[in-house]
């Protein structure tokens, strides 16, 4: 079974890939990462991140992808002896420079080359593999016959990963020069501002005062944004085709985000590694999927060639996901001693759980619990109790600690979060 490889923004959002099915996350220092507004990690976090998922047996890839100019080389090299020895297990690595100088500094480091690299043959494979590659991510824009291709004519040691879900770019594997262009923020060095997704308009010559804009109608659509990629109801083709390893995009999303899509891709790995040829897609891994912000959803360029369909999207904006209530902590660790004696901890309507709030949940509410292999589970918030033991109607504030009423067992980890 191919790898699951789920993106890691922060610590929070790294530990919420791990604990929901990650068998490995992708994650960027403070330098020289394609996702510079991230929150990323600093040198302490990031041996602190190695540590934490080397405790759980997982592995992490520290991303190295943009293209630093010749000044930038020493800056590089300083930071390459500062973390070589946090056992990392490999770097993600666009730019051959890059290349030889993680190679001088840090021989025994592992390889990925990152699909900012564009590899669309078996040929650029080879060629990476001979300079010491031990993976490749391929270029987006690649069919599923195309990479099936790729894996039959590399040598059976060189891997090979590819997207299966999150944003797409509308310029070829992510090269763009638009963001440096109109911001001078170079998306080639981690920078981008996402002008993709920008409005705009056309100005008629003798008309500067009256911009048309530029929208869906019968005669046009948004030229620059594209769809995201799902590929959830694809799983068997993709696991056939002999990807190493499935990749989430999305290093700027929320640690829900990053638990919601991990989960549903894990669920559907295991089901069909339980039973390939009585697989059977599931409807509520794709409803998981749709409760997270998106864009329209497509399946990439897996099964249509960018010129004939450039997967732009029709939509303005972004489908917005489900209000995520709070996570669960460990009801080990969080005093109930405070609460009333009159109130069972636990009865025939369920236990109370302690949770760290992310948005105001009320008394009444409908919603659900999600859980690492399961899918959201509804109930009502039928009690509210405040960290101090007192009844309160709801949880209003940012991070404050609350205890809910749930009919069915949670864990730490576990996600409350609206029903509709």
């Amino acid at each position: 079974m191919p790898e699951l490889l789920s993106p890691a923004g922060n610590f929070e959002k790294m530990k919420a890939a791990l604990l929901y099915g990650a068998d490995a996350v992708y994650l960027a220092g403070n330098l020289f990462g394609m996702r510079s507004a991230a929150d990323n990690f600093s040198l302490e976090e990031l041996y602190a991140a190695s540590e934490y998922v080397h405790e759980r047996s997982k592995k992490m890839y520290l991303t190295l992808n943009t293209m630093p100019r010749g000044y930038e080389y020493a800056a590089l090299e300083r930071y390459l002896h500062e973390i070589k020895n946090a056992g990392i297990d490999a770097m993600i690595i666009a730019d051959l420079g890059v290349l030889d100088t993680v190679k001088r500094i840090i021989p025994d480091m592992e390889i990925h080359i990152s699909t900012q690299s564009s590899a669309v043959s078996a040929a650029a494979c080879r060629a990476y593999y001979n300079l010491g590659a031990k993976r490749v991510v391929l270029a987006r824009e690649l069919s599923l016959e195309e990479i099936i291709a790729i894996k039959q004519d590399i040598p059976s040691e060189l891997e090979i990963e590819a997207f299966v879900h999150g944003s797409m770019c509308v310029s070829y594997s992510g090269r763009c020069t638009l963001s440096n262009y109109l911001t001078g923020r170079d998306a080639n060095r981690g920078a981008c501002t996402q002008p993709c997704r920008w409005n705009y308009a056309l100005v008629e010559e003798k008309r500067p005062d009256v911009p048309l804009p530029i929208e869906q109608t019968p005669d046009g659509t948004f030229i620059f944004g594209s769809k995201d990629m799902c590929t959830i109801q694809h799983i068997p083709a993709l696991v056939e085709s002999g990807i190493d390893s499935f990749k989430i995009e999305g290093r700027m999303k929320s640690a829900y985000y990053t638990a919601v899509v991990t989960n549903a891709y894990r669920m559907a790995l295991d089901a069909y590694a339980a039973s390939p040829g009585e697989y059977k897609f599931n409807e509520a891994w794709l409803r998981e999927l749709e409760s997270v912000s998106h864009r329209e959803y497509c399946t990439g360029y897996y099964f249509d060639h960018p010129l004939e369909n450039a997967q732009l999207g029709t939509q303005n904006g972004y489908i917005r996901d489900k209000a995520y209530f709070a996570t669960a902590l460990d009801a080990e660790s969080v005093s109930m001693s405070k609460i009333s004696a009159e109130v069972e901890i636990e009865n025939e309507n369920g236990r109370l759980y302690p949770f760290i709030q992310r948005n105001k949940v009320s008394q009444g509410d409908m919603s659900e619990m999600i859980s690492p292999g399961k899918c959201g589970r509804e109930f009502c918030v039928s009690e509210l109790y405040s960290e101090k033991g007192e009844r309160i109607e709801s949880a209003p504030h940012p991070a404050m600690i609350f205890f809910a009423r749930v009919p069915f067992e949670v864990r730490e980890g576990d996600i409350m979060r609206a029903a509709n």
